[in-house]
This record gives C-alpha cells, structure tokens and sequence, in this order.
C-alpha cells in the first residue's frame, strides 16, 4: 500500500505533528504512547525507532481487536464496564506525548451494541481525558494521530484499498519528496488565516447553505486553532464557541460512521444554544441516544472550516479525521457536538472550571463531528454594526 520512503514520510510527518502541537519542546526521556491498531504495526514500528533515537521512551499499546470491543460490550457486567485498569490512570499522569494510529479491521462491530452502555463506558473514563487535558494546558503533552489504510475502511468508503491508500498519501503530501516541508508551508498559510480572524471584532457568525440557517457566537476570550500537528491531516481552521449563543438550523449533509453506526442526514434544531429537534434520514434512533449521553451532548463544542486550496481530499472516505477535512468543490464546514477545545481560550487568567462555565465553553463525555459539504457563506456580524463575509464558495477571503 505504501512504499518504504512514504512510510518514513509519514512517521516523520506524525513526528513533526507531535512536536509542532507541543507549547514545550521535548526534552530527553520524555514518555510517548505509540497506540496502534494490528494493521498498522509497520508504522508502529518505525516510529518506535525514530522516537528511541530522539532519546524518548516510547510506550507501544495495541489497540483492541474488533471481536475485544464487541465481546466487552456484550459480556461486560455493570461492574466491568466501569474497571479502568491503574496503570492507565499512572500512564496519563505521566505522558508527555501520544500518537494514534488509526488502522480498524471494522467500523461496524458495535452496530448492534447499546448506544447507552457505550456512552456509559465513555463517561466512566472521560477524567482519563481530563488529565491529559490539563497536562496539554500546561504544556506537558501533546498528541497527533493519523489513519492508515484497512479494506473496511475501503470498503465502507467504496473504494478499492489501493485507491483509499493513494487518497491518504495525496492528502498527507506523502507522494512528494518532502512531506514535511510542504505541511509547514499549509501551516504558515492556515496561521495566516487565523490571525486574520482573530483580529475581527465579530458578534457571531451567520452560516447559511440550501439546507443551513445557523448562528454562531463565538464568545469572549477565544481565539482560532488549526493545524496545529494534532491531526494528520488537517486542513480545518476551527473554533470553540460560547455554546449559548447557537441558533437555528444545521445539516449534515456528509454520512458518518460512530460507534458501528452509519448515519446520514442529520438535521439539528438549536434554541438558546441547546438541540431542541433531531431529524435523520439514517441513524435517527442512534442519534437522539447519543444526544442523550449528557447535559453537554446537546450542545456545541466546536465550529469549523475548510479551505478547498489546501485540502486534497476529494472523496468520501468512512473517516471523520479525513471527512472533517474534506476539500472538494465547495470545501466544508463542520459542527462538534459535545467537548469543546479549551485551548480556543485566549485569555491571560488560568481557564478553571468556573472560568469555564462562566465564558460557555461546554464539557461532555460526546465529541462528534458532523459535517456539511454544501456551498455556502458565512458571515461575521460585528461588534458595533457592520457586516464581513469571510468564507465563501470553499475559501476564506483571505
């Protein structure tokens, strides 16, 4: 699927997403989780290798097996599903990196698993969560991740695996002669742009398509993220807004795949910031157990863009990392139920709990992104009056 120099490529992209994420360089002896689904053991490897010679402990976790989760959810007591092993717990405490690689031999094993009971397993290990957050905040970890071709993943995308792998290797620049340097050009772009949108004294955002009338306030205290090493690739330039101030009406017009579950046609109905009417074409069951899982599953944990210059991607590919970056002819936009991205937080006070609440930064154990490809506008209403379009037909107006 990938040759040996894309391979390195890649291990060196991931490396260079892991350190760019990171506030502190790495310093030796520093504690790296490689975790890694089997299929991607090559990968594993290499940068097993590459992280020894940077004078780093990488720590290797393989990921469990489609027929692991799937018996866990099925067999697991109450009891059961609630045990964390401790040294998890020590891990996290002690990590100061962490790379994912993505590389699943099904999507759809947990089609038939109570949403509930996975939802449940996600709030019991959500401050696994937080105190990698809290370690991020401090400038103590980092983490990057990346997919690598399976032929479910093909499968579902409905391509052969050899085409789901050249997609992967166009998006990740792996084709070129150095992948690094052409992700650190995109990075100056993408930075450019967020400065830009950081300077706007906005209001709140307008987005409209054919299917979407949305508004969304950013909020005080905030300021743009995006490509900031922590994904491979990315090409989103995305916000964590003041959940309260979202209103109107969303749709997804992309298919997504969480939890074993395939969901199409999302419509969400937001009033003062809360979903207050779910539609789906696919899925629509699945859905409202999601929204369910808690008070902030309801509510926006982030707002994002693409700009069609930079992403490659072109196709459908069954993978949010990929499907949240979609480039295509019109770009897109996406809304995250759940978490927000406390490092959005721009301002000079430690961000603790009450901070937090106070400036509408939501929490959950839910992230899902949902993701429109539509052709549409968005429009900054400002502070004071006045009226600034700064996306349009796939591209910011910068």
């Amino acid at each position: 699927m990938f040759s040996e120099k894309e391979l390195e490529g890649y291990a060196e992209v991931l490396l260079w997403g892991l350190q760019t994420a990171r506030r502190r360089k790495f310093k030796k002896n520093d504690v790296v989780a490689v975790r890694y689904h089997l299929p991607a053991r090559p990968l594993a490897e290499i940068l097993y290798d590459k992280l020894l010679r940077m004078g780093l402990n990488p720590v290797p976790r393989a990921l469990e097996t489609p027929q692991m989760e799937k018996s866990f959810y099925v067999r697991a007591t109450p009891r059961q599903l609630k045990f964390v092993p401790a040294g998890d717990e020590s891990l996290n405490q002690h990590l100061n990196g962490s790379i994912h690689l993505y590389a699943p031999e099904s999507i759809t094993h947990l089609s038939d698993v109570d949403p509930k009971k996975i939802g449940q397993a996600a709030v019991v290990r959500k401050y696994l969560r937080d105190i990698l957050t809290r370690r991020e905040e401090q400038g103590l970890f980092s983490w990057t991740l990346c997919v690598f071709p399976t032929m479910a993943l093909a499968r579902h995308a409905k391509m052969s695996l050899k085409a789901y792998a050249r997609q992967i290797a166009a998006a990740c620049f792996l084709e070129q002669r150095h992948p690094v340097r052409a992700w650190q050009e995109v990075h100056q772009k993408i930075r450019s742009i967020k400065k830009q949108l950081d300077r706007l004294p906005v209001e709140r955002f307008h987005i409209e398509s054919d299917t979407i009338d949305l508004t969304i306030t950013p909020g005080e205290e905030r300021k743009w993220l995006g490509l900031s090493g922590r994904n491979i690739p990315s090409f989103e330039v995305f916000i964590s807004p003041d959940w309260r101030g979202t209103q109107g009406v969303y749709y997804a017009d992309q298919p997504s795949f969480r939890s074993g579950n395939y969901v199409a046609g999302v419509r969400l109905e937001f009033k003062k910031g809360v979903v207050v009417k779910v539609g789906a074409r696919k899925g629509e069951d699945f859905v409202r157990r999601q929204l369910e899982m808690d008070p902030g599953a309801k509510r926006v944990g982030e707002f994002s863009l693409t700009d069609r210059r930079f992403s490659r991607i072109n196709a459908f590919m069954a993978n949010t990392l990929f499907d949240e970056n979609f480039g295509g002819p019109h770009g897109n936009c996406h809304l995250a139920l759940g978490s927000a991205y406390t490092d959005a937080y721009a301002g000079k006070t430690a961000l603790d709990d009450k901070l937090r609440k106070e400036l509408g930064f939501n929490d959950s154990a839910l992230h899902w992104d949902l993701v429109n490809t539509e052709k549409k506008r968005v429009t900054a209403i400002l502070k004071g009056g006045g009226k600034q379009t700064v996306y349009e037909n796939g591209e910011f107006n910068y």
